[in-house]
């Protein structure tokens, strides 16, 4: 169903892959749109009981688009350097592809987004989540395939 990569001795191993959707801290979500267009958009998540998730609003073009065909790519990469006088770049990066859904907002999910990306205190964190709770969805998305590469 998926291709294998054409350059394997560039594949990160499954769990170098792993670690980097662990720590990375952005991903660049792929869809669908129902006019046919491909959208892409940058956003924070975590990778938690082995999906991926990130917050969002209630409504929008990524919801929208979920909802017309769940199917989806997320990349994330990190430790990016042009090598100019090499006409090179040194990198790694993940793709994946999976099926997302919308999901209503849960606390234990907000509570990991949260302990990623902010130094709050347990406290804080609760009541910053129970005020936007009603205001917010997850989307989940149920990884199919992964693949990492490195380049040097």
């Amino acid at each position: 169903m998926f291709k294998k990569m054409r350059r394997n001795d560039k594949q990160l191993s499954n769990e170098d892959t792993i670690n980097l959707l662990i720590n990375g801290q952005e991903g660049i979500l792929g869809t669908l749109s129902e006019n046919g267009y491909p959208y892409t958009i940058v956003l924070n998540y975590i990778y938690y009981n082995d999906k991926v998730y990130f917050h969002c609003a209630k409504e929008g073009l990524k919801i929208d688009n979920i909802r017309y065909h769940d199917k989806v790519s997320f990349t994330v990469y990190d430790d990016v350097e042009v090598i100019g006088e090499a006409l090179n770049t040194k990198y790694k990066s993940l793709t994946l592809f999976g099926k997302a859904r919308v999901m209503d907002a849960t606390q234990d999910v907000l509570m990991a987004l949260i302990n990623k990306y902010a130094n709050i205190n347990v406290d804080k964190a609760k009541q910053m989540i129970q005020k936007e709770m009603n205001d917010t969805s997850i989307i989940e998305i149920k990884i199919d395939h992964i693949t990492g590469k490195i380049g040097k």
